[in-house]
């Protein structure tokens, strides 16, 4: 498992009474469901997000659960209700089941179709779903079709009828996309890359071995790794039926290009890019080309600068997924307090990158 996928332990930054009085002078929506506080002058218990008058601190109690508060004699606030379910897990029901109302159509539902299905507006509802996916309705819609494609044509489906069996009304809309999202010909897909060519080469540089692979429509992988033959077979994973093809002289030059890179990070690499992904990967990575070499963001830096605030994790999980080392620059990605998390090629490349970086 990528070391970014690993499932990581915080502490619970409400443990203390200390914290849970910050959170509840500054009305925290990241504290509802954590704990409850009850004011003894007026008898009542709130979520820490509650827009009431702020109590005196001598006045306030904490409360692990409705249940706990109750017990202690407070009654709930008619304001936040905080005995039923908080705005933020409102929202996520909301989008949770637009999501399954997207999985289970045959062709994606219109926007306004599924704003009433979860008792939202259409404008507020866009804006619910996007905050909570990471993307719009009709983004994630084409995601899912996509996904349905892809694995009808690994179970051995025709192209014909894994693209209308994804909910496609034709061929055409589908065939606008297929190359972003499937890296090839639906049919070349279908056959594991049969019918494209890969032209690759494995070399060395100051971060250890390299490989460099390019179709027809641009540079589709660099990796970074300590053992050649384990690049290789990452290569042919990705393209289990493609004709790999090695390195020619004029091939030689594209890499030694991807080297310099490597050797000067913040030049960048004026070259073109064939990228396989979703429609979210696809955001995350333009987000990650926009940030200036020496520079460095956090991986929520990253999921606002998307226009979704929540999907932190999401955002790892595309870092994780890059197979362009440097030329789409997640190495540029740390934790919110600056210290250097997981990379796909090892933390000791990420710092040595950003060093170099700095330098220039």
């Amino acid at each position: 498992m990528d070391k970014t996928m690993q499932p990581t332990f915080t502490p619970n930054p409400f443990a203390s009474d200390e914290a849970r009085w910050a959170a509840v002078v500054a009305k925290d929506r990241a504290a509802d469901g954590a704990f409850l506080y009850s004011v003894r002058t007026t008898g009542v218990f709130c979520r820490p997000s509650c827009a009431a008058r702020p109590a005196l601190r001598e006045n306030v109690a904490f409360h692990a659960s409705p249940a706990e508060a109750e017990a202690a004699g407070f009654r709930p606030c008619k304001r936040c209700k905080p005995t039923e379910a908080s705005l933020a897990e409102r929202r996520a029901k909301a989008a949770a089941l637009a999501c399954r109302l997207i999985d289970e159509a045959e062709t994606p539902p219109p926007l306004e179709e599924l704003a009433r299905a979860t008792g939202l507006s259409p404008h507020h509802f866009h804006r619910v779903f996007k905050e909570a996916v990471g993307v719009t309705p009709r983004a994630y819609a084409a995601q899912r079709r996509a996904e349905k494609v892809r694995q009808g044509l690994a179970s051995g489906a025709g192209v014909t009828e894994a693209i209308y069996e994804a909910g496609f009304n034709s061929g055409s809309r589908f065939y606008e996309t297929a190359g972003e999202v499937l890296g090839m010909t639906p049919g070349a897909y279908r056959a594991g890359g049969t019918g494209s060519t890969i032209r690759f080469a494995v070399g060395e540089c100051s971060l250890g071995s390299i490989l460099v692979a390019a179709s027809d429509r641009g540079v589709c992988a660099i990796l970074l790794g300590d053992d050649p033959a384990a690049l290789v077979r990452d290569l042919e994973d990705r393209f289990p039926r493609a004709e790999l093809v090695g390195a020619d002289p004029a091939f030689e030059a594209l890499v030694a290009r991807v080297v310099g890179l490597v050797e000067n990070p913040a030049q960048g690499l004026d070259l073109p890019l064939h990228v396989r992904g979703t429609a979210f990967q696809h955001r995350v990575w333009r987000a990650l080309r926009e940030i200036p070499p020496g520079r460095r963001e956090s991986y929520a830096d990253v999921a606002r600068r998307i226009g979704a605030p929540k999907a932190v994790r999401a955002v790892a999980g595309a870092c994780a997924a890059n197979a362009l080392a440097i030329a789409i620059p997640c190495h540029r990605v740390v934790r919110t307090d600056g210290e250097l998390s997981g990379y796909r090629w090892g933390v000791e490349r990420k710092a040595a990158l950003l060093k170099r970086e700095a330098a220039a």
